[in-house]
């Protein structure tokens, strides 16, 4: 089967798993219970490849997860730098996150190429730890393809992941509400072009799949999401910077 074939003749062998911290794994970790987030896993049930979006808490529980399905960790997307999505310190807690899977697997961190000094600073990892990537990359887990789209405004460099119709937003864009933009490399302008113009060419069709659950679904299709979100209620970038410039 070539990488040139359509998605959609594809989605017979797609492995594709949402997992929520304090949940479905990390049950017991306060901290994941409390700041809800959910970790991805993408890959090719049919060559056995897998790769985990955001791995957090308990990188073991995440392995074993994907493990126990038949497949491998051949690699992780990093959405964004912050602590909760990729491990590091939080307001004092050390959480396991990249880092911790990389003494596990020997695969590479997938980051968008402007957050990659970011990542490394929470991080610890080093520049071969990394693999960068511009908006536009398309990643090859087995013959599954992941989109890589660069939308910054929470950080500089989030990305979300768009594959098979489904996008895996990070802290991009949640089914209510939006990512902030008031903590170290956020900008308000930026994510108004992200979810306005960057993610302009997702259909509304495509299901949206959220770093965290801050909502009583945990996806919903992205069309539902631009009728109700009240992120989407402004109607300029004037309008917008009044309402979430800060």
């Amino acid at each position: 089967m070539n990488r040139h074939e359509p998605t959609s003749a594809l989605e017979h062998r797609l492995y594709f798993r949402q997992w929520l911290a304090g949940r479905d794994f990390a049950q017991g970790d306060p901290i994941g219970a409390q700041m809800a987030n959910f970790v991805y896993a993408i890959g090719d049930s049919e060559s056995g490849e897998a790769v985990l979006v955001d791995p957090c808490y308990k990188v073991d529980e995440l392995v074993d997860l994907v493990e126990a399905d038949g497949l491998k960790v051949t690699g992780a997307l990093a959405t964004h730098y912050h602590p909760d999505h990729v491990g590091g310190d939080l307001f004092g807690h050390s959480l396991e996150g990249a880092r911790e899977l990389l003494s596990r697997c020997a695969c590479k961190i997938h980051v968008q190429r402007d957050e990659s000094e970011w990542v490394k600073r929470t991080t610890g990892c080093s520049d071969s730890d990394l693999k960068l990537h511009d908006s536009g990359d398309v990643l090859h887990v087995g013959e599954i393809p992941i989109q890589l789209i660069h939308t910054p405004g929470h950080t500089p460099g989030s990305q979300c992941f768009l594959v098979a119709n489904r996008l895996v937003a990070g802290d991009t864009l949640f089914l209510e509400g939006c990512g902030r933009t008031d903590l170290p490399g956020g900008d308000p302008r930026q994510l108004y072009l992200s979810l306005t113009q960057k993610l302009a060419h997702v259909p509304d069709s495509a299901i949206l799949y959220p770093g965290h659950l801050y909502a009583p679904d945990p996806h919903q299709e992205l069309g539902e999401t631009r009728r109700s979100n009240y992120v989407f209620k402004p109607k300029s970038e004037a309008e917008w910077l009044q309402m979430f410039g800060g």
